[in-house]
C-alpha cells in the first residue's frame, strides 16, 4: 500500500458560485485557492467544463486555465476536463497548444466523453455532431494527440500553436469504457469517484490489467477524485459538509446549484430516498477532523493503490475551503 507521504495531492475546482455571489467572485476565489494549494505543495489544479449550470463558473475552461496559470508560478494547471464531444479536436489542440506555449511544462489536458450539460445545450455548443458521439470519442482523442505531437509526413492540418508541444493527455471517466480506452492508448486515467464511486474498483482493475505502455506512459497511473470536507473537528466538518449535501440534492431535484450556506441539520430538508442518493453520490467523501480524515485516506489508499488523489471541495466560505486543504496537506507530511 502506498504511504500518504508518497501520494501526490491535487485539486479539482468548479469555480462554484455562491447564492449571494457572482461569477466574478467565483473566478477570483478559484485563483485564490490555486495559489493556496500551490503553497501547500499540491501537484496540479484542474478546472472542469460544465455548461448551463447557474452554480458553476468554469464553462470557458481554457480561458480560466490561462487566468489561473498567469496567477500562479509552479503548480500544473489544466482541465479535468474538457468534454470533447462539445468541441472540434483542432480547436482544443490550438487552445491547449497556446496555453503550453505561454506556460511551458505546466499545462494538462484531461479529456472526457460526456457533454457536461443537457442535450439542448450540447446541441447549442456543437450542432454538427452525429447521433453516434460515443463512437467518435476515441478517434477525437487520437486526433488531439496527433495534433499536439510531432509533424507527420503528408500531414495537411496543423495546430499552431500546438504542434509538437506534447501537452500531457489524461482520460477522465466514471465508466468502464473510459478505463479500457485509457489502457489501450497508454494514457493516465482519472476516475470520477468524487461523484460516481460505484464502478471505481472495477474500472481501476480493468485499466491496470489492460494497460499498454506508450510514449506517454510506461506503466498505469491512476488518479481518483475525492470529495474533501475536512475541518478541525468532526462536528465542524459535518456541519460544513451540509453545503455539499444541499448542492447534490439540488442536482437530483433539477434545482439551482448555487452554493448555499451550511445548516445545522438536513432533517426535514431531504426525504429518506434522497438522503440515500446523496450518500451514494458522495460515497468516497472524506468528512471529519484530521484523525478521521487520515483513517479514511489510509483505507482508500489500501483499497485502490491510487497514485494521486485530486480533491474537490464545495464548502461555502473560502477560508473553510483553504483550511480543509491545509489539514490534508499536514496529514501527508505528518
Amino acid at each position: 500500500m502506498p504511504r500518504l507521504d508518497q501520494i501526490r495531492f491535487s485539486t479539482l475546482d468548479l469555480a462554484p458560485i455562491r447564492d449571494d455571489g457572482s461569477p466574478a467572485q467565483a473566478l477570483h476565489n478559484s485563483l485564490a485557492l490555486a495559489r493556496h494549494v500551490e503553497g501547500l505543495g499540491f501537484e496540479r489544479f484542474w478546472v472542469a467544463e460544465h455548461h448551463n449550470m447557474d452554480g458553476i463558473a468554469s464553462s470557458a475552461t481554457s480561458v480560466l486555465i490561462g487566468y489561473l496559470a498567469a496567477g500562479t508560478s509552479r503548480i500544473r494547471v489544466g482541465a479535468g476536463g474538457v468534454m470533447l464531444s462539445n468541441h472540434s479536436p483542432l480547436v482544443i489542440a490550438e487552445q491547449f497548444g497556446t496555453l503550453e506555449t505561454l506556460y511551458p511544462g505546466r499545462i494538462d489536458l484531461g479529456l472526457g466523453r460526456a457533454p457536461g450539460t443537457d442535450r439542448y445545450t450540447m446541441q447549442a455548443l456543437r450542432r454538427n455532431r452525429s447521433s453516434d458521439d460515443d463512437d467518435e470519442f476515441p478517434a477525437d482523442v487520437a486526433q488531439v494527440r496527433a495534433l499536439l505531437g510531432p509533424p507527420q509526413p503528408n500531414q495537411r492540418v496543423f495546430a499552431i500553436p500546438g504542434t509538437n508541444t506534447r501537452v500531457p493527455l489524461w482520460l477522465l471517466g466514471s465508466s468502464l469504457f473510459s478505463a479500457q480506452l485509457a489502457a489501450s492508448m497508454g494514457l493516465p486515467y482519472a476516475f470520477a469517484s468524487h461523484f460516481a464511486p460505484l464502478y471505481v474498483h472495477e474500472a481501476i482493475r480493468l485499466y491496470r490489467d489492460q494497460f499498454q505502455p506508450s510514449e506517454a506512459l510506461d506503466k498505469p497511473y491512476v488518479m481518483l477524485g475525492v470529495p474533501l470536507y475536512a475541518a478541525d473537528s468532526d462536528e465542524r466538518a459535518e456541519y460544513l459538509a451540509t453545503t455539499a449535501f444541499q448542492r447534490v440534492l439540488a442536482l437530483l431535484r433539477s434545482q439551482s446549484r448555487v452554493l448555499r450556506p451550511p445548516i445545522k441539520s438536513m432533517q426535514g430538508v431531504w426525504l429518506p430516498h434522497e438522503q440515500d442518493a446523496v450518500g451514494n453520490f458522495l460515497g468516497m467523501a472524506l468528512i471529519g477532523g484530521p484523525r478521521k480524515v487520515r483513517a479514511r485516506l489510509e483505507v482508500l489508499l489500501e483499497q485502490t493503490r491510487a497514485d494521486e488523489l485530486i480533491f474537490t471541495n464545495d464548502m461555502y466560505e473560502p477560508n473553510d475551503r483553504h483550511r480543509a486543504f491545509e489539514i490534508v496537506a499536514q496529514l501527508r507530511s505528518a
